[in-house]
């Protein structure tokens, strides 16, 4: 028993002088001086005995209290940490060519499309090619007004829905509601089908969905490992493969392949193409600046459902739990439907032009509660960033959620205050009006440049329309006590840590 706890003392004194000394001639060479700052680091685990639950959050305090540019190490996981505005303008704008590609980590290493995907892609001829695809035909205007039916008719649904629980007196679940509503949505606008036509698909799309969002969330326990990554420890491997979530999926999408093909053979109407279609389509072109495989086709979809889905949900989810609390707000935009819209019929997407206060509410949930709170990318070649060297092959990572609260930016950054996106001759809150396209990176809620979110209009369209007509229809009591808990939930995503469930009070009814 001694002679192993002798042996013990002499490992961890042997970890603490190889540290020190190391330390010792960094600083005596002069390196720590170009590098950027870190806070103190423990031996093995860096700095995880400063992170809580809400990682976002943490990384908000380190930066507050060390500095916007910072090296952090969770363990075997190094990178660099960028925090507000002036260093972001650096990095998408001044040094944009040296971060445009990601990294993988974590759970990309699983994926049964390795070498796929489009969002975590390299900056490389495919991502460029898919990257053109996106803007030009996919998600292009012309493709989305083709769909402004499709997601009517499903907003139209949802409503129908909540009146469904005012009628009986019960809770809506309005995470379950949202999710169903973007769910149903790109799934028809995708592959010109409803997911929750069937219940068995709508479960299986909605669970791979819930699966790869949740562990793509979650901190890579591997990475923090390092070379111990090959146990597992964390599970995730075993979770992805152990539920089949993406062999599920695999066999869901090959079927409704093959049913695209057969309707390809006997012709169909240019106007009623969908996604899948013109995937297809480039799939079959020869003349194909890039091939395009099936399993590329399968890969975008995925990429699709999962960061849309769920993000634009969980982005209408708060935008409906911060008016709910803020009762003004509530409202002052009931007050601008019924002025713009009337009192007769439903709002469109078509009003949305007319209704700044509730574009207002959007994008300030999105300051607040951005749908990608950490932006990823990897330094191609060294470059200098805030005065300290960056390496190439560095893992830099933009935390949105700290630089659009931050009070050189906003005034009180916390609150939730739609009228800072509307004329005002309050020189901090009137400023913003222009930066939804990232014009002086304070508000970012897509990312920025060449690698920013090519569904942002996509999602934009879903979310303006269905919040405006939950406020438009409904007032909403609060079911335990009387506000919305806002509480985040843990890990790297910005989720609501408890699902938004209130009763619908009919207000207004269209039908």
């Amino acid at each position: 028993m001694f002679s192993y706890l002798f042996f013990f003392l002499c490992l961890i004194t042997a970890v603490l002088v190889h540290f020190f000394i190391n330390s010792f001639f960094r600083r005596r060479n002069g390196v720590e001086f170009d590098e950027p700052p870190s806070p103190p680091a423990l031996p093995f685990i860096g700095h995880l005995h400063l992170m809580g639950p809400v990682a976002i959050k943490s990384f908000q305090s380190l930066a507050c209290r060390y500095g916007p540019l910072l090296k952090i190490r969770l363990g075997a996981s190094k990178f660099v940490l960028a925090s507000n505005a002036a260093v972001a303008k650096e990095i998408f704008r001044t040094h944009e060519l040296c971060f445009l590609s990601k990294p993988e980590f974590g759970l990309s290493k699983y994926f049964i499309y390795r070498g796929s995907q489009f969002i975590m892609s390299p900056y490389n001829d495919y991502w460029r090619f898919m990257k053109k695809l996106c803007m030009t035909s996919l998600l292009g205007a012309p493709q989305l007004d083709k769909f402004v039916g499709v997601r009517e008719e499903e907003r139209i649904k949802l409503v129908k829905s909540v009146m469904k629980c005012c009628r009986e007196g019960r809770p809506c679940d309005l995470r379950s509601e949202l999710t169903t509503l973007t769910n149903d949505s790109f799934c028809r606008m995708a592959m010109s089908t409803r997911c929750s036509e069937k219940v068995h698909e709508t479960e299986e799309v909605k669970e791979i969905v819930h699966i790869c969002v949740t562990l793509a969330g979650k901190a890579s326990l591997g990475d923090v490992l390092g070379p111990l990554k090959v146990f597992d420890f964390s599970g995730t491997a075993k979770k992805l493969w152990g539920a089949e979530a993406l062999n599920k999926y695999d066999r869901l999408v090959e079927r409704i392949i093959k049913e695209h093909e057969d309707k390809a053979k006997r012709g169909f109407q240019e106007d009623k193409k969908d996604l899948l279609d013109i995937l297809l389509e480039t799939y079959a072109d020869p003349t194909a600046e890039v091939k395009l495989s099936k399993k590329d086709i399968k890969s975008f979809l995925l990429d699709l459902f999962v960061s849309a889905t769920d993000t634009a949900a969980a982005a209408m989810q708060w935008a409906m739990g911060e008016l709910i609390n803020n009762p003004e707000a509530f409202k002052k935009l009931r007050d601008e439907i019924n002025t713009v819209v009337g009192p007769n019929r439903l709002v469109k997407e078509s009003d949305v032009q007319n209704l700044p206060y509730l574009q207002a509410v959007i994008k300030e949930t999105l300051r607040l509660y951005p749908s990608a709170p950490l932006i990823i990318r990897e330094c191609t070649e060294d470059c200098r960033v805030n005065g300290f060297v960056v390496k190439a092959k560095t893992r830099m990572v933009i935390n949105v959620f700290a630089l659009m609260r931050d009070p050189e930016s906003y005034t009180n950054p916390d609150e939730f205050i739609p009228e800072r996106f509307l004329e005002s001759s309050d020189e901090k809150i009137g400023e913003h009006q222009m930066e939804f396209k990232s014009q002086n990176f304070r508000y970012l809620p897509f990312g920025s440049g060449r690698r920013g979110c090519p569904g942002a209009s996509l999602a934009m369209l879903v979310m303006h329309a269905a919040v405006g007509s939950l406020v438009q229809c409904f007032d909403w009591r609060v079911k335990d006590g009387d506000k919305v808990d806002l509480s985040m939930g843990s890990g790297f995503v910005a989720g609501m840590a408890r699902p938004l469930v209130c009763y619908p009070i009919e207000h207004f009814n269209p039908f």
